[in-house]
C-alpha cells in the first residue's frame, strides 16, 4: 500500500481546504482593506523605484538614497497633478455651458422615454438629489481616506526599500539550504521581470495618454488633455476601461456640439489607438511573458472591484501579472501560469491522447479485419 506522503491527500479533502483558505484570505483582505490598499500601492511603487534606489545607493548612503528616490517620485507625480489641474481648470470654466446643454439633452431624453415607455428621468434625478446629504458625507469621507493613503504610501515605500535585505533573507531562510540556488534564480528572474513589466505598463500608459490627447485636440474636443489622460489611465483596465475611455469623449462631444460626425471621429480614433496599443505597444513594450488572457483579465478586474473598489480594479492587473511571473518560474505552478497566459495551444493534452487512442483502435480494427480475411481464405483452401 502507498502511504499518504506518496499519494498526497485525496481530492475531496484538498478541495475544501483550498476553498476554505481562499475564503479566509478574501475575508481578511476585505476587512483590512484600509491597511492593505496603501501597502499594495507602496509595493508597486517600491518595485518601480528599486532600480533608481540601487544606483543612488552606490554613490550616497542608504537612507539618503531612499529619501532622494521617493522625493523624485513625489516631484514627478506632483508635476503631473499640477499639469492636470491646469487643464481641469479650463474644464471647470466650461461647466455652465455643459450643464445647460446637458439639461437640454436630459429634457429631450425625458420626453422620449416618457412618451415611449412611460418612464420619467426627472423623477429618478429628483430621488438622487434627495440623497445629496449622504452623497456629500461619502465624498468627504473618500477625500479624507485618500489623504491618509497619500501620507501612508511614502512611509511604506521607505520601509519596504529600507528592509529589503531583511525580506530577502527571510525568503531564503524559509526554504531549505539545498533549494537556495533555485530560490535565488526565481527571485532574480521575478525581480527583473516584474520591474520590466511595471516599467512597460508606465511607458505604455504614457504613450496611450499622449495619443488620446493628440487625437482629441485635432478633433477639437473640449478639455482634450484631461479626457485623453483619463482614457490612458483607464486603459490599464482591460476591455472594461477601453469602453469607458471611449464613452467620456463621446459624451463631451455630444454635450458641446450638434450632429454626430465628431462622435464618429472620436470612436474611429480611439479604435485605431486601441489597435496600435494591442498589436504594437503591448507586445514590444510590456513583457510578452506577462500577457494575461481576456477571460482572466475581465474576471480579475471585476473581482478586484468587488473586493477593493476602484483601487482594486487598478491593482488587479499588475498583481495578477506578478503572480503569472512567479507561476511560470515554479515547476509545480507552471500549469496555473499557462492558464493565466494568452497563448492558446493548438491541441490540448486530452485531444492528443484521444488521437492516440483513436489510432490504436483503428490499428486493432485493421488487424482484426486482416485476421478475419486470413481465416476466410484458409477455410476456402480447406
Amino acid at each position: 500500500m502507498t502511504t499518504n506522503e506518496e499519494t498526497g491527500h485525496p481530492f475531496y479533502i484538498k478541495a475544501p481546504l483550498i476553498l476554505l483558505g481562499l475564503v479566509l484570505i478574501v475575508y481578511i483582505l476585505s476587512v483590512l482593506s484600509d491597511i492593505f490598499i496603501p501597502v499594495a500601492f507602496a509595493i508597486l511603487i517600491a518595485i518601480l523605484l528599486n532600480p533608481l534606489y540601487v544606483r543612488m545607493e552606490k554613490r550616497i548612503p542608504k537612507v539618503p538614497a531612499i529619501i532622494f528616490s521617493i522625493l523624485l517620485a513625489i516631484v514627478f507625480i506632483a508635476g503631473l497633478l499640477y499639469f492636470l489641474s491646469t487643464q481641469i481648470a479650463g474644464f471647470v470654466d466650461k461647466l455652465p455651458l455643459i450643464q445647460k446643454k446637458l439639461g437640454m439633452l436630459m429634457a429631450e431624453a425625458d420626453k422620449w422615454t416618457n412618451r415611449r415607455f412611460g418612464l420619467s428621468l426627472k423623477k429618478q434625478m429628483d430621488s438622487l438629489d434627495a440623497g445629496g446629504g449622504s452623497l456629500v458625507r461619502n465624498t468627504l469621507g473618500t477625500i479624507l481616506g485618500m489623504l491618509s493613503v497619500v501620507v501612508l504610501i511614502p512611509i511604506y515605500v521607505f520601509m519596504l526599500l529600507f528592509y529589503k535585505p531583511l525580506v530577502l533573507d527571510f525568503l531564503f531562510n524559509v526554504f531549505s539550504e539545498k533549494h537556495s540556488l533555485r530560490v535565488a534564480e526565481i527571485l532574480s528572474e521575478t525581480k527583473s521581470a516584474v520591474q520590466s513589466f511595471m516599467q512597460g505598463l508606465m511607458i505604455e500608459t504614457a504613450i496611450v495618454c499622449t495619443l488620446n490627447s493628440l487625437a482629441l485636440l485635432i478633433i477639437g474636443v473640449p478639455s482634450a488633455v484631461v479626457i485623453g489622460v483619463i482614457g490612458g489611465i483607464l486603459n490599464l483596465l482591460p476591455y472594461i476601461g477601453g469602453v469607458i475611455a471611449i464613452a467620456l469623449p463621446v459624451l463631451m462631444v455630444t454635450i458641446t456640439r450638434d450632429g454626430y460626425s465628431a462622435q464618429l471621429l472620436v470612436i474611429a480614433c480611439y479604435l485605431v489607438i486601441q489597435f496600435i496599443d494591442n498589436n504594437i505597444l503591448v507586445p514590444r513594450i510590456v513583457s510578452k511573458k506577462v500577457q494575461i488572457n481576456a477571460l482572466i483579465s475581465i474576471i480579475i478586474v471585476l473581482l478586484g472591484g468587488a473586493l477593493w473598489g476602484i483601487a482594486g480594479m487598478f491593482l488587479s492587473i499588475p498583481f495578477i501579472g506578478v503572480l503569472k511571473i512567479i507561476f511560470d518560474r515554479v515547476d509545480g505552478l507552471k500549469p496555473w501560469g499557462k492558464l493565466l497566459g494568452d497563448e492558446v495551444p493548438t491541441e490540448h493534452v486530452g485531444l492528443v491522447w484521444q488521437k492516440r487512442w483513436d489510432r490504436i483502435f483503428r490499428n486493432l480494427q485493421k488487424k482484426k479485419a486482416l485476421e478475419e480475411q486470413q481465416n476466410a481464405e484458409n477455410k476456402v483452401e480447406e
